[in-house]
């Protein structure tokens, strides 16, 4: 009879702990997902640029268009020439980062020089993109060349209600201006000087955003130095184009629009090439 008893006195205890071990993994359970829940979801990183890689750049402009960039080259003799059109890479530590090249061709009366230099930028901040990166290093070379930074346009206020107006409900009037007294003479706004569309200035249609400086200076005796700068950028990648002609002697100045089309002409293709 005492054995009997025994045997349902340890099956009760044994129940009893199950359940104390089912109540303490529940416990536990929701405690876990009550923390996850007030975590909330991790913030994605910013976007990467759209560009990986660089092309090689020496290879990127066609011998035609260096001719025209060149024309001294023509009169050198065939190795040097060919050695002309060929350029020199520019040595960098990751051709995935950032890439150049430069050409030059010397003549009894005027020299030409040609740089190219393309970056790729990387931001290693994950709140900020590649490409708000890029255009962060964009703007710090636009002010550098003395010209000012891209500006918002503020929004102006919207206008006060003025209640118990005659005819207009519930709108919007705006304060009337005061006339201006009969006769009196309109007082001119100030323009600044006339420019001649060669001034260094922001371009429209090449890449996202461009540029273009223009640098007269001088050369050596009675010679001349320009550098045309043309700046442009495409997403994560900023190409720079500098083309430089420097005259001797009793030649004429190098002519700033010609330079500028040539920088131009070379810009767009290179633009076009990233689009490729």
């Amino acid at each position: 009879m005492q054995r009997q008893a025994y045997v349902p006195g340890l099956t009760a205890l044994a129940a009893a702990l199950a359940l104390g071990l089912t109540g303490c993994s529940s416990g536990a359970g929701a405690g876990v997902d009550a923390v996850d829940s007030k975590a909330g979801p991790a913030s994605d990183p910013a976007p990467p640029g759209r560009y990986r890689t660089l092309f090689e750049p020496c290879g990127s402009v066609p011998q035609a268009t260096l001719k025209g960039l060149l024309p001294g080259a023509a009169q050198l003799p065939d190795e040097e020439r060919e050695q002309a059109y060929r350029g020199t890479a520019v040595v960098t530590y990751d051709t995935d980062r950032r890439v150049g090249c430069n050409w030059k061709a010397d003549t009894p009366d005027a020299s030409h020089r040609l740089r190219l230099d393309i970056e790729r930028v990387v931001s290693y901040d994950p709140a900020v993109s590649d490409d708000d990166r890029a255009q962060e290093v964009f703007s710090g070379k636009q002010v550098a060349a003395d010209l000012p930074a891209p500006q918002q346009t503020p929004q102006s206020p919207p206008a006060t209600q003025t209640p118990g107006t005659p005819g207009t409900g519930t709108g919007t009037t705006a304060p009337a201006s005061p006339a201006a007294p009969t006769g009196s003479a309109t007082t001119p706004i100030a323009t600044g000087p006339a420019t001649t569309g060669l001034e260094p200035r922001v371009l429209d249609g090449l890449g996202q955003v461009a540029f273009l400086d223009d640098v007269l200076s001088s050369g050596g005796p009675d010679g001349r130095h320009r550098t045309v700068s043309v700046v442009f950028r495409t997403s994560n990648v900023i190409v720079t184009v500098e083309y430089v002609e420097q005259t001797s002697g009793s030649a004429e100045p190098p002519d700033s629009r010609e330079l500028q089309e040539k920088a131009r002409n070379l810009a767009r293709l290179l633009a076009e090439r990233l689009e490729e």
